[in-house]
């Protein structure tokens, strides 16, 4: 249940940052379901392997170079789903960004109130 609920949180996050990001853009609810499915397949599966083939340059960078890695995670979901998009690097950078801050805030919340 609890995966459920994260799911659909982070929908509404990517929902609310397509609203405000001019560059991303997010066909429905449905689509934003499908891209935080798509997200969390993508960190489970993509961003470990990914992780360790940069571990010197995440070093090297004192973990900046994640940002990176989030942003690359972000423009996999662009291609893979046809109702979701970001319109270049910097902009997939600034929407991993805030969609961790987003999720964060949600996730918190929803702590709060199981307590």
């Amino acid at each position: 249940m609890n995966l459920i609920i994260r799911v659909l949180l982070t929908a509404v996050a990517v929902v609310i940052l397509a609203k405000l990001l001019p560059g991303a853009a997010v066909e429905g609810f449905g689509s934003a379901i499908i891209v935080a499915i798509v997200l969390g397949l993508l960190n489970a599966i993509v961003k470990p392997i990914l992780v360790i083939l940069t571990l010197p340059i995440t070093i090297v960078t004192l973990g900046l170079f994640l940002l990176v890695i989030n942003a690359c995670i972000i423009l996999l979901a662009d291609k893979f789903i046809d109702g979701f998009g970001v319109s270049g690097f910097w902009t997939a950078l600034l929407f991993s960004l805030l969609l961790s801050l987003m999720q964060s805030i949600l996730y918190s919340l929803l702590k709060d109130d199981k307590k």
